[in-house]
């Protein structure tokens, strides 16, 4: 109405500590999309730039610890309600990570822990993996691994999901949601892909449709949009399941630049580009 003031939408704040990855199919692009596609607004600190292409990764240079404090430290004003955890590269970007969770105590940690390139190239050491479950793992209140990423990290002498499950919520981390996508159970359809939410007190299966094709950045979407729901104040398991589907609409919609792999869509639901003027049209003159 004429004479009053336009009302503002409040953003729930993500804060976002990953890799940047220059196609956008991954690292903090698309973790700003899946944020803001969801209704939340990011907050991105990059802890690594990365080289690479829709394949592999073939670099990593990470960001000095010293510029990750200041970066964060310029952040302080915001209120954030949710942190969404990425690439960490080294050990010593690690403790950078973990003190900024331990600044900003009771608010909700996604981490997705970034162990392989979808290309095979590995992105973590034995050390830093030790690392990540003694420091990080306490502070996390849902972690969202593959099934490779979760026997890699609770260790080769457990062959169970959920036994692997259990050890890594006995290293302190509260909940996992497990994809399935990658090297699926045998037990479950090949027209199917099964996710699996284990937490102390409930557990939770999901299916859905397998789509065709192999995709750059799913485990991003889901885990940024996962943050996003729980910044808006979604429950675990509503968040876990709307998380899901965003992720499987955004795969739906991908995109494939080439004859690699697909890239998500997670702004599908803008409008496209309108399509070019034929090549007799002229532009319009001032």
């Amino acid at each position: 109405m004429a004479g009053f003031p336009e009302l503002k939408p409040h953003l729930p704040t993500v804060l976002v500590l990953a890799g940047h990855d220059p196609t956008g199919g991954a690292g903090l692009v698309a973790d700003s999309e899946s944020v803001a596609a969801c209704g939340g607004w990011a907050l991105t600190l990059p802890t690594a730039l990365t080289v690479q292409n829709c394949r592999d990764v073939s670099a990593i240079r990470p960001v000095s610890a010293d510029d990750l404090y200041a970066m964060s430290a310029a952040l302080d004003d915001f209120e954030v309600a949710a942190i969404k955890i990425g690439l960490v590269p080294d050990v010593a970007v690690l403790d950078v990570v973990v003190d900024i969770l331990r600044r900003r105590p009771g608010v909700p940690v996604v981490v997705d822990p970034v162990l392989r390139a979808g290309g095979g190239s590995d992105l973590s050491t034995a050390e830093l993996g030790d690392a990540m479950r003694r420091q990080l793992l306490p502070l996390v209140d849902i972690l969202t691994p593959n099934r490779q990423e979760l026997a890699r990290l609770a260790g080769a002498d457990l062959d169970d999901d959920t036994q692997r499950a259990v050890r890594l919520m006995s290293l302190g981390c509260q909940a996992l949601l497990v994809t399935g996508t990658d090297h699926p159970e045998a037990r479950v359809p090949a027209d199917r892909v099964e996710h699996t939410l284990h937490a102390p007190e409930t557990s939770r299966q999901w299916t859905w449709p397998r789509l065709e094709g192999s995709f750059h950045g799913s485990g991003c979407t889901l885990a940024s949009a996962l943050a996003a729901r729980l910044a808006v104040g979604e429950s675990l398991i509503q968040a876990c399941e709307q998380a899901q589907a965003f992720t499987w609409q955004a795969l739906a919609h991908g995109w494939q630049p080439g004859q690699d792999q697909q890239l998500p869509r997670r702004l599908w639901q803008l409008p496209m580009m309108p399509s070019c003027l034929p090549a007799s049209a002229e532009m319009p003159r001032r």
